[in-house]
């Protein structure tokens, strides 16, 4: 008989105290966190993803942080496997799996489980794709998109051009789209007890937040950051560079415009990303949602022990 291995799962837009509060919540209940957060992986790029200091991930074993280079491809599929060896070595050490981060279709892909058939990578159509997005702008392929996949094409922001170009690479090679093969996936037996628990603040307290670490960042160098990767050699078109908080202050120190303009850039540019984040995790009915503006950390930490207590005890 399969183990349902248990899996604590803690969400929220950026900024909402995420980092904070599962820290406090893995110390008492013997957890380790795995992060899901498609940036966090990245080394050398810290102040730009806040990634938790030397301190906090000292405190408690954290998975995934710090992994793979900047120009180093890694998938949804990629961080799925990854998951999946490192929940049930946690578990088997007498620890609580805690995956915890802000990326829906990271969390997605563990708990559901994708089965996308085997595919090749087509480099020949990801450069085409990508040539047509830098001639004609990202909106024409995302517009291809949406002729194929609708559903998919209206989650996805036309810059998220990755995404929207691996929806029509899925299309082209299998006669299906990334939708079908998502409910296909629904439809799979569960594969963790979960307990899902998502942050969330007032608008206004949350973009208050969001502003405030923004100028945090730039005070802790995030101009300095990004230039060093620069003159490192990693390229302003990577993946990673195109990150939130990354993309702003290149094009800033490529002349385009003034550091007060890349830094309002960067808080508007955030305060969508929280909103769009929040719509992805609002449709998982499962979520049970916890406000740290109205309870103290103290109070939340007990709220889910005693969900843990009696769920899995």
């Amino acid at each position: 008989m399969k183990i349902l291995y248990p899996l604590l799962v803690i969400v929220g837009p950026t900024a909402v105290g995420k980092t904070d509060f599962s820290l406090t919540l893995a110390l008492e209940i013997n957890g380790e966190i795995i992060s899901a957060d498609s940036m966090q992986i990245y080394k050398k790029m810290n102040i730009g993803t806040a990634k938790p200091s030397p301190e906090e991930l000292a405190m408690v074993p954290h998975h995934l942080v710090d992994c793979i280079p900047p120009d180093q491809e890694f998938t949804v599929a990629d961080f799925k496997q990854r998951v999946e060896i490192i929940i049930p070595q946690i578990y088997y050490k007498g620890a609580i799996p805690m995956l915890v981060g802000g990326t829906g279709l990271y969390i997605q892909a563990v708990i559901e489980g994708f089965i996308f058939p085997e595919m090749e990578i087509d480099w020949d159509f990801r450069e085409k794709m990508h040539q047509l997005a830098k001639k004609r702008g990202n909106e024409i392929v995302h517009a291809m998109l949406k002729e194929v996949d609708p559903e998919l094409a209206e989650k996805l922001h036309p810059n998220d051009l990755r995404r929207i170009i691996r929806g029509l690479e899925i299309f082209r090679q299998t006669g299906r789209t990334a939708t079908y093969w998502h409910k296909r996936a629904k439809e799979q037996p569960k594969r963790y007890d979960t307990i899902k628990i998502g942050l969330i603040r007032e608008r206004e307290e949350l973009y208050q937040r969001i502003n405030e670490r923004v100028d945090l960042m730039i005070e802790a160098g995030l101009v300095e950051e990004v230039k060093g990767l620069l003159d490192e050699g990693y390229s302003p078109d990577l993946v990673s560079m195109q990150g939130l908080g990354y993309k702003e202050i290149i094009g800033y120190l490529k002349g385009e415009y003034d550091l007060e303009e890349a830094i309002y850039r960067l808080k508007r540019n955030t305060r969508h990303f929280a909103k769009r984040q929040l719509t992805w995790f609002k449709r998982d009915k499962e979520i049970i949602w916890m406000n740290p503006g109205e309870m103290s950390t103290q109070e939340m930490v007990e709220k889910v022990k005693r969900m843990i207590d009696y769920k899995w005890k």
